[in-house]
């Protein structure tokens, strides 16, 4: 665990993330058990070293510094360094090296790579001249390989790499040490003889900051042998071919923070080493090494502990894809079903309803909801629906690759606190942003203890002059916080789930998208193909049958006198028949020409027009005592003049026509779509709702969808004035091309309101 350096802060508020902001790849030094050589790239003059060479290589920084490399070693040995910067210098390393001193030869582990226009060679001191071949290797990992591939779970797996750690190290302390999603870390296997276990204490994201975390990936393993060692400086300190602090990200040898060093001073822990174990190249836990006493570590054996690190990354996917594989079945068994079910359905809500224990049991939620546009249906136990509506509003920015996932969710969205019992955690998908498909799955609270090692918030402390620093934690015994307002965390099979489920979702609503969009293309060939035929067809029928209609007029006429009572009558049906046959054409004539006629909206005052049409009727039905109301104002509405005079005739006649009461009344008004009975389950979203109300006849609730049908007359033909049927055919027809709705209300022997609306903005 490597917390930062020591901060002094005076003005910004402290704050952790400052660790952050440590420069701690360029500390300017390196540990003492080794010495570090810059050279110029490609002529290997020496241009830079560390302070410790005259201990280490019998020659002071001065005497080493311009000088050829050729001073140290022979040429075979620089022929050697100059390969391994040819090839893959990662997989020549170390180079076996050896420094003349007198009449001795010292012997090293040289590691040599390239970084920022310059080479860097480290050399650390090997005891003896014989080196580690690839059996020893071999023997060091085969059998912790085989125990690793074999082990039945990830836990197991780690107990197993910290016991054969331990072994080849001979640390006090082996710990595989696992990051979560905010950067705390846990231990999840261990290893000691110590008294004090760590196996299941937590340590927060702070121990460990962000640029360390990315020198982790980097390095596989880092070693410290003596943790209260004092740092070598670099002579000169600045590097003279970028006149800038040396980088060494990449060299074993780095010093480490000072804070770090107090850190492990604070814990007890003299030597350390850490390995890191990488996942989708992300660092997702490290092993962790600990020791009493300072504890060097030759570099075959670190090469082998560094190997089955590598070896566990690769075995992280498979152990995590073997753990829970019940459990991943069952989920794969209600994806199924949620294919099946949507498969089948014609809406994407309909399908969802018939899901609702499938869609609680497929991620262990407590409460969902599934929405669609303005419409929401929730399963199980969830929020309230403003709270839904409010929440929905917040996630939406917030998903990540139409995901969305917390376990405390008023951590972030404090306006959860009041039904944490319900959704402490949550679960989005986001299917479509633009046809406001979502779902979202809740888990209540869980009360949870969380055993940290020590505590996690680091103290500030007060300096003798004033100053305020952070400082790591001076006692790592088990300290308990209780947890609230967390669920569960969400699993990464469910998590796969839900993802899995969006892809399936998507492809059967684009698949049921390009049916329908087939159904619609082929139907409106069909309507086109029919207005044609009806235009067609009503124009050439009119001829014959005026043919018709004159020669049974010249039959009455001519031969009246020849012909007998039955005769002349049957003439004279034949006339009525041509004649309502004539005006049935007509109508349909005059229904096909709708669709074929260009609307031509203008602004419309609707008072000036209906008082128009019933003035008209009036005069046509002088006879009638009707009253006419219209309650307020009528407002003005962009449309097509003369189309809506027809809709408001056709309304307002039938209104008359239908009507058996002496004292007669109509009314035609204007509300909001609140107040007016929705035609059905979806909601009126034009605004007002225009209505023409009557004490007529009424209407019985089994014809109300069959009278705006063509020719659909539910009385005799010559009943209350007879007609064709044509008028609510023709007044919806009108309605749809304003892009509104039509429907009625009817008590039968009471009277009917017909509810329309008219949206301007989807005329066609």
């Amino acid at each position: 665990m490597a917390p930062c350096k020591k901060l002094t802060i005076m003005v910004d508020p402290i704050d952790l993330t400052n660790c952050d902001r440590e420069p701690i790849h360029i500390p300017g030094a390196i540990q003492p058990h080794g010495v570090l050589l810059v050279l110029h790239d490609p002529t290997l003059e020496i241009l830079q070293v560390s302070s410790n060479t005259r201990t280490l290589l019998g020659l002071a920084p001065e005497d080493l510094l311009g000088q050829s490399l050729s001073k140290l070693f022979s040429a075979g040995q620089i022929q050697q360094i100059r390969q391994g910067l040819a090839e893959d210098f990662e997989s020549l390393n170390p180079l076996q090296l050896s420094v003349d001193q007198g009449e001795r030869s010292r012997h090293f582990d040289g590691i040599v790579h390239c970084i920022d226009s310059v080479i860097i060679l480290e050399l650390e001191p090997r005891g003896d001249l014989q080196s580690p071949d690839f059996i020893d290797f071999y023997h060091q990992v085969r059998g912790v390989i085989t125990h690793i591939q074999k082990a039945p779970s990830l836990q197991a797996m780690g107990q197993v790499v910290v016991k054969e750690v331990r072994r080849m190290t001979g640390f006090d302390r082996v710990m595989v040490y696992q990051f979560d999603e905010t950067g705390a870390g846990s231990v999840i296997a261990e290893d000691t003889h110590q008294d004090e276990p760590y196996l299941g204490l937590r340590y927060p994201a702070t121990d460990i900051p962000n640029q360390a975390r990315h020198l982790y990936t980097l390095n596989w393993l880092r070693l410290i042998p003596q943790s209260q060692y004092e740092p070598v400086p670099l002579v000169p300190a600045l590097n003279p071919v970028t006149q800038a602090p040396l980088n060494l990200s990449l060299a074993v040898l780095r010093s480490v923070s000072p804070l770090h060093r107090e850190y492990l001073r604070n814990m007890g822990v003299a030597a350390s080493m850490s390995i890191s174990l990488i996942k989708n190249q992300q660092v997702w836990g490290l092993i962790a090494c600990h020791h009493n006493e300072p504890n060097y570590i030759p570099y075959d054996i670190r090469t082998a502990c560094e190997f089955i690190g590598q070896v566990m990354s690769v075995e992280l996917d498979n152990k995590a894809a073997s753990e829970d594989i019940d459990y991943k079945m069952h989920v794969k068994s209600r994806l199924t079903e949620f294919v099946n079910a949507l498969s089948q359905a014609d809406h994407f809500l309909d399908g969802m309803a018939r899901l609702d224990t499938q869609l609680l049991g497929l991620v262990n939620a407590t409460g969902a909801i599934v929405c669609s546009g303005n419409q929401c249906i929730g399963f199980g136990q969830t929020p309230h629906d403003d709270d839904i509506n409010a929440l929905l509003d917040w996630i939406k920015p917030r998903f990540d690759q139409g995901l969305f996932k917390t376990q405390c969710l008023m951590q972030d969205y404090p306006a959860a606190a009041a039904y944490k019992d319900i959704a402490s955690g949550v679960l989005g998908l986001e299917i479509s942003s633009i046809h406001r498909n979502f779902m979202l799955w809740f888990r209540p609270e869980v009360i949870q203890t969380v055993n940290w090692g020590g505590n996690p918030n680091k103290p500030v402390e007060i300096a003798a002059d004033g100053s305020l620093r952070l400082s790591p934690r001076q006692s790592f015994e088990l300290w308990q916080e209780t947890v609230k307002g967390t669920s569960l965390p969400w699993k990464a099979s469910e998590i796969e789930a839900v993802q899995e489920l969006r892809n399936l979702i998507v492809g059967i609503v684009l698949r049921q998208a390009d049916e329908l969009a087939l159904m619609n293309y082929k139907l409106q060939r069909s309507n086109e193909e029919l207005d044609s035929f009806a235009y067609i067809a009503s124009h050439d029928l009119k001829e014959p049958l005026r043919g018709i209609h004159n020669y049974a007029n010249f039959l009455m006429e001519d031969y009246s006198e020849v012909l007998d009572q039955d005769g002349v009558a049957k003439l004279q049906t034949l006339v009525r028949l041509t004649q309502r046959m004539e005006d049935l054409i007509n109508s349909l004539l005059h229904f096909s020409r709708l669709d074929r006629a260009e609307l031509q909206p203008q602004p419309v005052d609707l008072n000036d027009l209906v008082q128009q049409v019933t003035a008209t009727l009036k005069i046509a039905r002088s006879q009638n005592d009707i009253e006419f109301r219209i309650p307020q104002p009528l407002p003005q509405v962009p449309c097509d003049r003369t189309q809506v005079t027809e809709l408001f005739t056709n309304l307002i006649s039938n209104a008359i026509k239908y009507n058996d009461k002496a004292h007669k009344w109509i009314e035609v008004g204007a509300i909001d779509p609140s107040e007016a009975p929705p035609p059905d389950s979806s909601p009126i979203t034009a605004s007002p709702v225009f209505y023409v109300r009557d004490n007529g006849i009424g209407i019985p609730p089994q014809f109300t969808d069959k009278i705006f049908q063509i020719f659909r007359r539910l009385h005799g033909r010559d009943d209350y004035g007879g007609g064709t049927g044509a008028g609510l055919t023709i007044a919806r027809k009108v309605v749809e091309r304003h892009g509104g709705r039509i429907w009625v209300k009817s008590t039968p022997g009471e009277g009917s309101t017909f509810f329309l609306t008219l949206s301007p903005e989807k005329t066609i």
